[in-house]
């Protein structure tokens, strides 16, 4: 259906990949890994069509057709209503049908014995069947039923494309990518903008399709459920792994394995080997033996042993003890111009919870946390925290508080007072900054990695209570898995905003619910 051969890209120094060679076939479910960095992105981009190659040949299928989700929501400059803008996925069907109406009309002014006549019937006839082939008159339903899963009311259907934001616009895209129906989807981050029950809701639909797709996601269950075949991107080179990524994580390690093994050996063989020649060079009765093997070794094809990602580790700060009541919420409302958020909300957290707070996208689970952190104020009501609390707080925007003049490192050391230069580097490097990143200034770096410093920030400041929002949004794999055994192992409490399951997997012992103006806890 699609395939890429002899890929090879350059920027600047840095060889993003090397002669690499893939292919996609029907139905195939691919998820394609790798660090921030190593070329997911523009390999999505080139199989689309929207990203030239240094050196490569790309080659279709006759009916191959693919849709392709960026990162960020394109600019729609419509006046369309949303359901209009999603219809438009059909444009080809809803053409054919306003030529069948035009038809129609026509017929009633045309003599019926004339071969006009006779023409348009024909044409009638045609028109009809690739429409009633194509369940023309399911579009309403297929349409409805699609932005209904993806979130969207029923109050939203006429409202204008322009009053959506950036995050509602990615699920308008995707909503239209997959009601295309193409041969190819192409994802890059498609649960960046989802709350947990649209992702639950994509998953199913994927299950389900009939298409090919290939899939960028740092969410490990949703590529779990929804792929078969994963394509790792390491060092320029493209690895393919049968199975879905618990499978390829397993794999990958045995491999690793085997490989380390055979390259040890060899390693093995080298030096003794140079032993060999070193001792007997020199030797007229072993000389020649020597350069025999000498040149045997020059000859041998080295084992190369690609560069194992850093197995960082670190943990929280020890917790101070706190007493048994943490958080105490009485009576707590809040509105937003005359829209009730929620309203008298009674809420009691205790040492050593695990929460994990949970609602669809603008039930209030930010305005919630927000309140909890002492961000903002409720109308009425009263929050108290518990002796010898001491609260801790990461939110969607903490990232604009950052020092700008100062650098990475820098920014690190004026909150963690305890840890030394070492610890620092290490914390850093969980989160992506290593080498002469932390040498940067916070000014230059992008919003992701402003998010990230904000987090080791938080993560290296002594608290017993930690509020999290949405944590994981700009963490690669290997740093959610990081982070994800320091909160399991981490002894104070932690109340958490995040749609992303395997992270919240093994340490959550509490689920607070937040939907339609209502507070639950279980």
């Amino acid at each position: 259906m699609l395939a890429v051969n002899h890929l090879d890209i350059r920027y600047g120094n840095k060889h993003l990949f090397r002669d690499v060679s893939i292919a996609v076939y029907e139905g195939e479910r691919i998820g394609l890994v790798g660090v921030n960095g190593a070329g997911k992105s523009t390999l999505l981009k080139i199989m689309a069509g929207r990203s030239e190659t240094d050196d490569g040949v790309i080659t279709r299928s006759k009916s191959f057709s693919v849709a392709y989700l960026p990162q960020e929501a394109e600019v729609l400059l419509s006046e369309r209503t949303l359901y209009e803008e999603a219809e438009r996925s059909f444009e080809d069907l809803l053409d054919l049908q306003r030529e069948a109406d035009e038809i129609a009309d026509l017929l009633t002014e045309t003599a019926p014995e004339s071969q006009t006549c006779a023409e348009l019937l024909e044409r009638q006839g045609e028109i009809q069947h690739r429409l009633e082939n194509s369940n023309i008159y399911t579009i309403r339903t297929r349409v409805e039923k699609v932005l209904h899963g993806l979130g969207f009311s029923d109050e939203d259907m006429t409202m204008p494309v322009s009053s959506f934001s950036g995050g509602w616009l990615m699920r308008l895209m995707l909503a239209r990518m997959l009601l295309a129906s193409p041969s190819l989807l192409l994802l890059d981050e498609p649960t960046n903008h989802l709350d947990l029950e649209s992702l639950t809701w994509v998953e199913s639909f994927l299950q389900t399709y009939h298409g090919a797709m290939v899939i960028v996601s740092h969410d490990r269950t949703f590529l779990d459920r929804t792929t078969s075949r994963i394509w790792e991107i390491s060092l320029g080179n493209l690895t393919a792994y049968k199975g879905n990524y618990s499978k390829y994580v397993k794999e990958k390690a045995e491999r690793r394995q085997i490989e380390k093994a055979a390259y040890d050996n060899q390693q093995a063989r080298i030096r003794q080997t140079m032993r060999f020649v070193e001792r007997f060079k020199a030797k007229s009765t072993k000389a020649r033996q020597a350069q025999s093997r000498l040149k045997q070794l020059e000859k041998l094809e080295l084992i190369e042993l690609a560069d194992e990602e850093r197995q960082i580790r670190f943990s929280f700060p020890p917790a101070p003890r706190s007493g048994k009541d943490v958080l105490m919420v009485r009576g707590v409302s809040k509105s937003f111009d005359q829209k009730q958020v929620f309203q008298d909300v009674d809420l009691h957290f205790e040492r050593g919870d695990k929460v994990a707070v949970v609602g669809v996208n603008g039930a209030g689970k930010s305005t919630l946390m927000k309140i909890l952190a002492g961000q903002l104020q409720p109308d009425s009501g009263e929050l108290r925290l518990g002796a010898g609390v001491i609260p801790t707080y990461f939110g969607q925007h903490q990232a604009r508080e950052l020092p700008l003049d100062f650098t990475v490192l820098e920014t690190l050391s004026h909150t963690a007072e305890n840890m030394t230069v070492t610890q620092m580097r290490s914390l850093l490097g969980a989160f992506l900054f290593s080498g002469e990143d932390v040498d940067k200034k916070v000014s230059v770096l992008s919003g992701g990695e402003k998010s990230r410093l904000a987090l080791a920030r938080m993560i290296a400041t002594p608290a017993n209570c930690m509020l999290l929002d949405e944590p994981t949004n700009h963490l690669d794999m290997n740093s959610q898995e990081i982070l994800h055994e320091a909160m399991c192992q981490y002894d104070g409490t932690i109340i958490v905003v995040s749609h992303n399951r395997y992270f919240l997997d093994c340490f959550v012992n509490k689920v607070l619910e937040v939907r339609n103006g209502r507070i639950s806890m279980y």
